[in-house]
């Protein structure tokens, strides 16, 4: 209860100044473009590297404003842009035990079954895999499949008998006890074996026995039981109680601990950037298989390259092709919209995404139904057709932007050149494929352009015009500069990397190297100019205090309660990086509450040393404490008033539960440090 209390007053305060600090910038926006502009001149060695810090990582760790004010800022930034070329071997390590990262999303799906597999194996449409660890986790989730029918008949036939099937039986309550005992007994067992029998015991329970296992044990002793497992041991526990789940978990810590402790940090800038604007979501069905493979091996490598090999990587991703419909998009004059079946004369003949050195390749398709089969078939199903959903969003949020001057034929047009880029069987994995059964023939006409009938390659064409179009060179480099400049960015800084975008066939490399080299990127108006987002402030608290994360899930799962869940934008348009979106008493209440629990040692999975960020150093000094950390973590550059507030908290006995008569006790350093991640200043990069 003290606790909370704590929280809420420290959260108060930091509202308090941070309104304050909105109002005094708002202020200081009103000054001459050409002061700030000469003024940027002025900036010395270690301010410079502290802005780039800012701006091209998830925040400075602790010495390193110095390292690279030492080394060059400028080496430092041409360093980063070749990210092949630096040493990264300790996120990997931090990875390794992430197994799903390194699998394709058709090996995620044989190791990680997904409800319709399981369903499939559960009907013998699916054979059962040999592999004892394979098998139990098919044979435990075909057993929490049949269970799950058994309760939707018997809530039906409660209803029907007029019984609330929200009442526990005295019997089900019977059960659910008797399950708790033999959790807990199952459990004390396991841990009283030798660590190399334990995954042995798990795997011989039966079934239905696995089942009630997993379910019953409360979460310290489920983590009890799998810390004392081997990391792959532990997943597969896991899987054998939800596949998908661990499939998508682990998804998400690894990107927080990129974000955190990787030395490649301005592709992991660019690779969230990139995400986030070519954005799936992770709810959408197959996706919670494809987005692991989407993101490792079509955004990420493609980060700083051009922009055109991204364009075409994510058009032919089956991640996007899911997540916008564009694998069900049917022409409606094709074979497959007029029901049109395959003979010797048409069959068709399609490529696998070039994987066969140019070759055209066989491929046999089911037999299409007669019309009016496919009509018993689908019911009241509507029957597939035009989807113009990836049509529109590859010109709105993609390439040209909304104002880049496309109309709705267009994205009609669009739309017709699309058909037949497809999935084969998405949710067993999928790969891309161009199916010329869907695809729409003749001649269209997109953008004031003719793309004459020629297959797969229309889109090709299509791809290569988008992704060279002037408004595609203005919408890329006004988005790149508010992500890393402002809000609202100059227009004169977005010309000059719009023409360089133009000038180099769209090289982000470049476009960024101007933005770098522009005065508006070293502004005084742009330093701190940019409000963190939930993302960005919690991987920068980890990187500024040299935070130990063993275990990120609470990580994640504090980032879902910030209105950001990893991979959850709903809508195609991704998260927003402006201020408005992000500033508000709810937001800063849950960061400080946050920052309070991370530096207290109250945050699972997450170790803070406060001797990390005072260099080993002590003290019983408050002010010297506070002024240590406030350079430690703010690199010194904080606000009299922000100073004065934590320092007046400081001195408050229900604060830090310090007495001010008792000069024995040490300085709560976990307090000042999250008071100071919780300050305005911290929230800004």
């Amino acid at each position: 209860m003290q606790n909370r209390r704590l929280a809420a007053l420290l959260a108060l305060l930091a509202i308090t100044v941070s309104a304050a600090m909105w109002a005094g910038d708002k202020k200081k926006d009103k000054k001459n473009k050409k002061t700030a502009i000469a003024a940027a001149a002025q900036m010395d060695e270690h301010q410079r590297a502290l802005h780039v810090l800012n701006r091209f990582t998830f925040g400075p760790r602790p010495g390193e404003v110095d390292q690279v004010a030492g080394a060059g800022v400028d080496k430092w930034f041409d360093a980063q842009l070749r990210p092949e070329k630096l040493d990264d071997t300790q996120v990997e390590a931090r990875l390794s035990p992430l197994r799903t990262l390194h699998m394709s999303s058709f090996e995620l799906v044989q190791n990680f079954p997904p409800p319709q597999v399981i369903k499939a194996a559960e009907q013998g449409r699916v054979a059962i895999p040999n592999d004892p660890v394979k098998k139990a986790i098919f044979e435990a989730q075909i057993e929490k499949y049949e269970k799950q029918q058994e309760q939707k008949q018997a809530k039906g036939n409660d209803a029907a008998d007029g019984q609330d099937p929200q009442m526990m039986t005295e019997e089900q309550q019977a059960e659910r006890r008797e399950a708790r005992m033999y959790a807990r007994d199952q459990a004390e067992k396991i841990l009283a074996l030798p660590p190399d029998k334990r995954f042995q015991a798990i795997l011989q329970m039966p079934a239905d026995k696995r089942q009630v296992f997993s379910r019953a044990l409360n979460p310290e002793e489920r983590d009890q039981v799998l810390n004392s497992l081997t990391p792959q041991q532990r997943e597969q526990v896991m899987a054998m109680n939800n596949p998908q789940q661990v499939v998508v978990t682990e998804l998400m810590q690894a990107k927080l601990l990129r974000d955190a402790y990787s030395e490649r940090q301005l592709q992991e800038v660019m690779t969230d950037f990139w995400y986030n604007h070519f954005n799936v979501f992770v709810g959408k069905g197959a996706d919670r298989y494809l987005i692991t493979e989407y993101e490792n091996k079509v955004i990420r490598p493609r980060a700083l390259g051009k922009f055109k090999d991204l364009l075409l990587a994510t058009a032919q991703s089956p991640a996007m092709l899911f997540y916008l419909d564009n694998w069900q998009s049917v022409g409606p004059n094709s074979m497959a919209g007029t029901g049109q079946r395959p003979n010797a004369q048409n069959r068709p003949f399609m490529r696998l995404n070039g994987r066969f050195g140019g070759r055209r390749m066989p491929v046999y398709m089911p037999q299409q139904p007669r019309p009016q089969q496919q009509q018993q078939q689908q019911g009241n199903q509507p029957k597939r057709g035009l989807n113009e959903n990836y049509a529109r969003e590859i010109m709105e949020l993609h390439t040209l932007g909304v104002e880049g001057g496309y109309t709705q034929k267009d994205v009609t047009e669009l739309a017709r050149v699309l058909t037949g880029w497809t999935i084969r069987d998405p949710r067993r994995g999928g790969e891309f494929f161009f199916n010329e059964r869907m695809h729409e023939s003749g001649t269209k006409s997109v953008l004031g352009h003719s793309i004459h009938e020629n297959g797969e390659k229309e889109g090709l064409e299509m791809i290569e015009l988008l992704a060279h179009h002037p408004s595609t060179a203005h919408f890329i480099s006004k988005k790149l500069a508010m992500r890393f400049v402002s809000d609202n960015p100059p227009d004169a800084l977005v010309e000059r990397m719009s023409q360089t975008f133009l000038n180099t066939d769209g090289d982000i490399r470049e476009v960024l190297r101007t933005m770098y080299q522009s005065p508006e990127f070293w502004s005084p108006q742009t330093v701190r100019a940019k409000v963190k987002t939930p993302l960005e402030f919690i991987a920068s608290a980890v990187r500024a205090t040299g935070a130990d994360v063993s275990n990120a899930m609470p990580l994640v799962q504090t980032l879902n309660q910030m209105g950001m869940p990893l991979y959850g934008a709903q809508p195609p348009t991704g998260y927003s990086m402006k201020a408005e979106t992000w500033v508000n008493s709810a937001a800063l209440l849950n960061r400080m509450n946050f920052a309070l629990r991370f530096t207290s040692g109250r945050m699972p999975g997450v170790q803070f040393a406060p001797e990390k960020v005072l260099g080993g150093e002590s003290s019983g000094d408050v002010s010297a404490a506070i002024a240590r950390l406030e350079q430690a973590l703010l690199s010194g550059e904080v606000s009299q008033q922000t100073h004065q507030t934590i320092l007046k908290q400081m001195n408050d006995p229900q604060v830090t539960g310090r007495m001010l008569d008792d000069p024995t006790r040490s300085v709560n350093v976990g307090v000042i440090a999250g008071l100071i991640l919780g300050s305005p200043e911290f929230q800004r990069r």
